[in-house]
């Protein structure tokens, strides 16, 4: 999995007021966890571009200015809830025999025979928690919809996962063509059209058959 650096500082005091400072300041203050003690840092919100707002996931390489280097995922973010501006960031610091979990993109691939035959495509997940040691981690998981029909599902026992384990039950459908409406309606109408066809024909046949009134 690839990796965005961050480059940071540790923060001496972690009260509401330095946190202020540091936000007027255009940093971010951000929480590291999973070694032997909290570690408290900031960095500059335009550090987190690449990471935050971006469809794919990376690891962070965060590196401060004491020499200090951790690997380590994002795990929980705050927005303000009127200027969207990041106001917080915790991390989890990796460790490379120690599995952990996060949300991987799901990648659909190939085109399903059934859209082309006028089904609509159904893919609810856009990611799959995933579990994993950091070195396993992938950058995707691919889900090949090129032998979908109309009616077809494809499940998480159908994905190859390689070295990671997908926490999801196997029964799970991450892709399935169903039938469109606009194709349901155009078969009624058209069987509604030939039953009225037919009754207008037996209806000529009926007249024709008739004896003229004297």
């Amino acid at each position: 999995m690839k990796s965005i650096s961050i480059k940071g500082s540790k923060r001496e005091s972690v009260g509401k007021v330095s946190t202020k400072a540091l936000r007027n300041a255009g940093k971010v203050p951000c929480v590291l966890y999973g070694g032997d003690q909290a570690l408290h840092f900031s960095a500059e919100e335009l550090s987190f571009s690449k990471l935050v707002y971006t469809p794919n996931v990376y690891t962070a390489s965060i590196e401060l200015e004491s020499g200090e280097k951790f690997k380590a995922i994002l795990q929980d973010i705050q927005f303000h809830p009127v200027s969207d501006k990041i106001l917080h960031i915790d991390f989890y610091e990796l460790s490379e025999d120690k599995e952990v979990t996060m949300d991987i993109p799901l990648r659909l691939t190939g085109n399903a025979p059934g859209v082309l035959l006028g089904g609509n495509l159904r893919n609810p997940f856009r990611t799959l928690k995933v579990r994993a040691i950091p070195a396993k981690l992938p950058d995707f998981i691919n889900a090949d919809i090129s032998e979908l029909n109309i009616g077809d599902k494809l499940s998480v026992a159908d994905l190859s996962t390689g070295d990671y384990t997908i926490l999801h039950p196997d029964h799970t459908v991450v892709a399935q063509v169903r039938v469109s409406r606009l194709a349901v309606a155009a078969d009624e109408e058209e069987g509604e059209e030939g039953e009225e066809g037919a009754e207008g024909a037996e209806g000529e046949a009926s007249a024709e058959a008739a004896p003229a009134a004297e």
